[in-house]
């Protein structure tokens, strides 16, 4: 059997190893139309700024290498420009034609570049490839530049300006929308904008690059940057114009329509990766994901398939991704607040602060959980935010939803526990519990930051009060509640607020079993309110 790959990245290298492994005897061609395949591209932005150091490490399969274990021919620099189904062939741009019995299209996605008004008056760099990361450090390297402009707050524009900054660059970030990395929802990423500020990178939220001028970029909203080079981080785009032209069916946005054996419409032709829409795990509505690990699932299931194992399908993607931002972490799950309402789904939300491991060991940090649900206990998403441990929380909620788990599952899960890695009830359980308060009514969340026709009452120590405090509340100390309800008015809100949510949830049941019926408890705390403020 004849098997032609046209792509050697994540999906399509994982293919051929997978394939080979099936089936000795089987002829497998990668056809790769860069000079580089199966490189990590995700840690391109961390060669950069020299965190990784060795080039060779960056490399994770080479053509060599593929030979000699998995004996499969890699041809590099070897652009397929038509496909043939009729007569089972593809050919190359150097007018080679390789037959084949499977094709699995592999094409990944390519960097969006817009026409920008003067963008050669600067140096200008895309990260795609090895070879780019080559040419951005061979550029600092020789040229020394001191002011540095990161266009795009997706996954690559944020990794590369916290790169650039470790290398010593005064580094600005230009996003079009109000925020960077989008998958988060914007009470979330406040935190990583304040990251971003405090550690010297210059952001700018809702504007975009007009014009490039020498030594510098020149806004929408007219205000001029200061460069001496620009990184274009501005997006992806589905390579499918071959597809196209091969008559393969493809989205109105351009992704390769697949079944859920990541066939096409196509007899015996494939596709697998970033340039395939996949079903969405919450909304079961067709989507492209660009990320590694389903890539490389795609292109396993591919290969069982062809070696006439049909036994599993693929089912949806979830969304599952993490980000270092300097000293911060930021990872999600499913669907946010801004893809629930897009696809009309119901939803509630929860939000904790706990601590990353227990508190009474030394050097707990501050761990941001968001649970999105339906009051079934669906579980439609998940994200967190803090310096330790939001990975593990995250996975541990992307495990229970590909199980159809529920909220109630989240409360019962058991989590291994030692006070340098978690507390006896881990965050995980703890978002659970207060989920499954606010559907048992022993509680209302509240979640805002405008507090008219409504009483805040502060729970806090009145120290701590004194220092800082929102604008008009009402400062009663927690351990003095009970003696001092007369203070409080029966015919108001009251929204009560602590450090982290926990202190005015206790509160909150005190004056709901004392006459009081309508309370609300600040989710978060204060510690949640101050993320929400401008920094």
């Amino acid at each position: 059997m004849k098997i032609v790959v046209i792509g050697g990245g994540a999906g399509g290298a994982s293919f051929a190893a997978r394939m080979r492994r099936l089936d000795e005897k089987a002829q497998i061609t990668i056809l790769e139309k860069t000079a580089e395949t199966s490189i990590a591209s995700c840690g391109l932005p961390y060669f950069i700024g020299d965190v990784i150091d060795d080039r060779d490490n960056m490399q994770v399969a080479t053509p060599a290498f593929m030979k000699k274990l998995f004996n499969i021919d890699i041809h590099l620099n070897s652009e397929v420009v038509q496909i043939n189904p009729s007569a089972k062939e593809v050919v190359t741009a150097q007018g080679e034609k390789f037959a084949y019995d499977k094709l699995v299209l592999a094409t990944g996605a390519a960097p969006f570049v817009p026409a920008i008004s003067g963008l050669d008056n600067l140096p200008h760099f895309v990260v795609k490839s090895l070879s780019d990361a080559d040419k951005i450090k061979a550029f600092i390297a020789e040229k020394m530049p001191r002011n540095a402009v990161v266009v795009g707050g997706g996954f690559i524009g944020v990794e590369v300006a916290e790169n650039l900054c470790h290398l010593g660059l005064h580094t600005s970030l230009v996003e079009m929308s109000a925020q960077v990395l989008a998958p988060l929802d914007e009470d979330m990423v406040a935190q990583i904008h304040h990251e971003m500020k405090s550690k010297g990178l210059n952001l700018y939220l809702s504007d975009g690059l007009k014009e490039v001028v020498p030594d510098s970029v020149v806004l929408n909203s007219g205000q001029k940057v200061e460069a001496d080079m620009v990184i274009l981080a501005i997006g992806v785009r589905s390579d499918t114009a071959l597809a196209k032209s091969a008559g393969i069916a493809l989205t109105e946005r351009g992704a390769i329509i697949t079944n859920e054996f990541m066939q096409t419409n196509i007899e015996d032709i494939y596709a697998c990766g970033d340039s395939v829409a996949v079903k969405d795990f919450v909304s079961a509505q067709r989507v492209m994901v660009a990320l590694a690990g389903p890539a490389n699932r795609q292109g396993r299931l591919i290969a069982d398939h062809i070696a006439g194992n049909n036994s599993y399908p693929y089912t949806a993607t979830q969304g599952t991704g993490i980000v270092k931002v300097f000293d911060m972490t930021a990872a999600f799950t499913g669907n946010n607040e801004k893809q629930l309402q897009k696809a009309g789904i119901a939803y509630e939300k929860m939000v904790i602060i706990a601590n990353s491991h227990a508190g009474y060991y030394p050097n707990a940090q501050n761990l941001t959980l968001k649970v999105l649900y339906t009051q079934e206990g669906k579980i439609l998403g998940a994200q967190a935010v803090g310096k330790e441990g939001v990975d593990k929380r995250i996975d541990v909620i992307a495990t229970v939803m590909r199980l159809n788990g529920t909220t109630a599952d989240l409360r019962d899960a058991e989590l291994c526990y030692a006070p340098p890695y978690s507390g006896a009830k881990d965050p995980v359980n703890l978002v659970g519990m207060a989920i499954e308060n606010v559907c048992q009514d022993l509680v209302k969340p509240y979640f805002g930051t405008s507090f008219s026709d409504m009483v805040v009452l502060d729970v806090r120590p009145e120290n701590v009060y004194a220092k800082e405090h929102i604008d008009g509340a009402i400062n009663i100390p927690a351990v003095q509640i009970r003696s001092r309800l007369n203070e409080l008015p029966k015919n108001k809100p009251i929204m009560v607020h602590c450090f982290k949510g926990y202190t005015s949830y206790v509160v909150a049941r005190i004056l709901m079993q004392s006459g009081f019926d309508n309370v609300l408890s600040y989710a978060g705390g204060w510690t949640f309110y101050k993320t929400l403020q401008k920094a």
